[in-house]
C-alpha cells in the first residue's frame, strides 16, 4: 500500500513538472518579437531626386516601425490624407535610411512644411522608394509665355520671389522679402512650371534693372504693363475742365516720356512734348478745344508725378465735307477715281454736287466727335447719295452718249456702305465715298425717270 502511495506521489510530481515546463514554453513563444535596425545612412543623391509623396499604406514612426520603442508620428489614416492632399506642403523630402535585420528599408523623411518628421517603410531595396512613399515631381513644366517682359501687379510682401515655388522643395525660401522697391522694374520670364498638386502657374523671372535678383513668382502677380500707381508717378496727370462751368470733362489723363522719373523736373524737350500732347486730339476730350491755346501748362519747374488742370471749351457743331468719290474696278480689284461732274443723285433730278452740299449742311454734330458708320450711311441715303448716276460720254470724253430714243445714258453706281469710315469726326473735310457699278440707265427726256438699258 505504501508502495502504491509512493508511485502515486511520483506520478503527481512528474505531471506537475511537465505542466510547469509547458507553461514556461508557452510564455516564451507569445512574447513580441522586434526587428533590429542597422546603422543610419545619410542619402547623398541630388535633393530634388529625393522628393517623395506618401502613398497612404504605412504610418510614420519615430523609429523604424518594427523596432522596439517605435512610436507613431502620423497614423496610416493621416498619411492617407496627406497622400490625397492638393497642397504641396504634404510632400516629403527623404534624407536618410535604416535597414532592419529582416531586410525592410525605412526612410527618414520630413514634410515640406516641416510639420511631420520620422521613419516610414520604403520597401525592401535601399535607394528605391516603395511601400509608404513614392518618388514625386512637385512641379510640372509649363509653356513659357511669348510675352517675355512683365511688371509687378501689386508690389509688396505678398507674392514675392522664391528660389523655388513654395513647398515644392524642402526649405524653399524667399529671394526677397518685399518687392516694394522693385515696383517700377520690369522682369523677363525665361521658364514656367505649375505646382503639380495645386496646378497654379509660376514663372521664373529676372529683374531687368538688377539681374542679381531672380526667382520664381506666381504668374498671377505679374502684368504686361506697369501698375497704375507707378505709371502715374512717372507721368503728368491732366484733368480737363469746362471753362464755362468748371465741371470735369475728362480726368486722369496720363502723359509721360521715355526718360520720366518720379519726382524729377521735366526737361525743356519734355515741356514741349507734354504741352503739345495736352493740345492734341489724342488727349483732348472729344468735342472740345483748349480755352487758351497759347497757355503753357507745364514748365521746367513741373515734376513728374504731378497733375495739371486744363480749361477747355465745347466746340460748335460742324458738318462733314465729301472730298472724293471712287468706283471699284471689278477687273483690278482697286478703286478708280470717279468723276461726278454732271452726275445725278438717286432721285434722277438733283445734281450730285447739290446733294453733297445738302449732306454737309444737314448732317452735323459737335466738331471733333465721331460720326458713326451707320450715322454716315443714313445721312448719305437721306441726301440721295446712296445711289448716283454718272454720265456716259463719247470717245471725245465730253459729249454725253444717248440711246436710240435720244435719251441721255448714265452708269448707275450704288454706295458701298461697308467702306464708310468708322472713326471720322464732325468737321472733317476728307470723306471719300466708294461706289459699285450697277448697270447702264437712260434718263427719259423731260422727266427724272431712269430706265435700265
Amino acid at each position: 500500500m505504501q508502495t502504491n502511495l509512493k508511485k502515486s506521489l511520483y506520478l503527481g510530481l512528474a505531471t506537475l513538472s511537465l505542466a510547469g515546463v509547458a507553461a514556461a514554453t508557452t510564455t516564451t513563444a507569445s512574447a513580441k518579437s522586434y526587428a533590429k535596425a542597422g546603422s543610419y545612412t545619410k542619402l547623398t543623391t541630388a535633393a530634388t531626386s529625393r522628393n517623395v509623396a506618401a502613398t497612404g499604406t504605412n504610418a510614420l514612426y519615430t523609429k523604424p516601425g518594427t523596432v522596439k520603442g517605435a512610436k507613431v508620428v502620423a497614423s496610416k489614416k493621416t498619411m492617407a490624407s496627406l497622400a490625397s492632399s492638393k497642397k504641396s506642403a504634404s510632400y516629403f523630402r527623404a534624407y536618410g535610411q535604416k535597414t532592419t535585420n529582416r531586410g525592410s528599408v525605412y526612410y527618414r523623411v520630413v514634410s515640406m512644411d516641416g510639420k511631420y518628421r520620422g521613419y516610414i517603410y520604403g520597401g525592401k531595396t535601399a535607394g528605391t522608394f516603395a511601400g509608404g512613399i513614392e518618388s514625386a515631381n512637385t512641379t510640372t513644366a509649363a509653356t513659357t509665355p511669348t510675352t517675355k517682359t512683365y511688371y509687378l501687379k501689386n508690389p509688396g510682401k505678398t507674392n514675392t520671389l522664391w528660389d523655388a515655388p513654395k513647398y515644392t522643395q524642402y526649405k524653399a525660401a524667399k529671394v526677397i522679402n518685399s518687392t516694394s522697391a522693385l515696383a517700377s522694374d520690369s522682369f523677363t520670364v525665361d521658364s514656367a512650371v505649375t505646382k503639380t498638386k495645386e496646378g497654379s502657374l509660376y514663372y521664373h523671372v529676372t529683374d531687368n534693372n538688377n539681374t542679381k535678383i531672380s526667382g520664381w513668382i506666381y504668374a498671377g502677380a505679374l502684368q504686361t504693363g506697369e501698375n497704375s500707381t507707378i505709371t502715374s508717378a512717372k507721368s503728368i496727370t491732366v484733368n480737363y475742365v469746362d471753362s464755362s462751368t468748371g465741371k470735369s470733362v475728362k480726368s486722369g489723363v496720363l502723359i509721360t516720356a521715355s526718360d520720366a522719373k518720379s519726382g524729377a523736373a521735366l526737361s525743356s524737350d519734355d515741356v514741349t512734348s507734354v504741352n503739345n500732347d495736352i493740345a492734341s486730339s489724342t488727349y483732348l476730350p472729344a468735342g472740345y478745344s483748349l480755352a487758351n491755346a497759347s497757355n503753357s501748362y507745364v514748365t521746367t519747374s513741373t515734376t513728374w508725378g504731378t497733375s495739371v488742370t486744363v480749361p477747355v471749351t465745347a466746340n460748335a457743331d460742324a458738318g462733314i465735307t465729301i472730298a472724293s468719290s471712287y468706283a471699284l474696278n471689278a477687273t483690278t480689284g482697286k478703286n478708280d477715281a470717279l468723276s461726278t461732274d454732271g452726275a445725278l443723285a438717286s432721285d434722277g433730278s438733283t445734281t450730285v454736287t447739290k446733294a453733297q452740299a445738302n449732306f454737309t449742311a444737314d448732317y452735323q454734330g459737335v466738331s471733333g466727335t465721331v460720326a458713326t458708320q451707320s450715322g454716315l450711311s443714313d445721312a448719305l441715303t437721306a441726301a440721295k447719295l446712296n445711289t448716283i448716276y454718272v454720265p456716259v460720254t463719247e470717245s471725245d470724253g465730253t459729249t454725253q452718249s444717248t440711246n436710240a430714243d435720244g435719251d441721255a445714258l448714265y452708269t448707275k453706281y450704288t454706295l458701298s456702305t461697308s467702306s464708310l469710315p468708322t472713326s471720322l469726326t464732325f468737321g472733317s473735310t476728307n470723306l471719300s465715298l466708294t461706289y459699285n457699278a450697277a448697270g447702264s440707265y437712260a434718263l427719259t427726256s423731260g422727266s427724272s425717270t431712269m430706265t435700265a438699258q
